[in-house]
């Protein structure tokens, strides 16, 4: 038996930030293409715009530096703001799971279903 959970932040009950969106900050720091990045974590581009414009907004900062393409291509690459919160989310996840696994370890240890 193993143990999962999903942590994801709100404001005012929306949606800022989780794994999916942390995911695809990720790839566009790895591919430096919101477009590229979308295709890697198999979502369409419409809607890893969508993640980035609401992040960006109930953030209020910027998180992705967009460059239109063009002749010599666009691209895209991540603030410092933007990878600041990849750092404090990963610290936020570890802390997380290691506070449940040592609970789940105490409740499920004696269970020999």
């Amino acid at each position: 038996m193993e143990l999962r959970s999903k942590i994801w932040l709100e404001i005012d009950g929306e949606t800022v930030f989780g794994s999916g969106r942390r995911a695809l900050l990720d790839e566009i720091d790895k591919l430096g293409s919101i477009n590229k990045a979308a295709k890697a974590i198999n979502i369409s581009f419409r809607k890893a715009l969508s993640y980035i414009q609401s992040m960006e907004l109930r953030l209020g900062k910027d998180l992705v530096i967009r460059q239109a393409g063009g002749k010599n291509g666009g691209g895209a690459r991540l603030t410092d703001e933007a990878r600041s919160l990849l750092d404090q989310y990963r610290k936020l996840e570890k802390g997380v799971q290691e506070t449940l696994d040592r609970k789940f370890m105490a409740v499920f240890q004696n269970d020999s279903s």
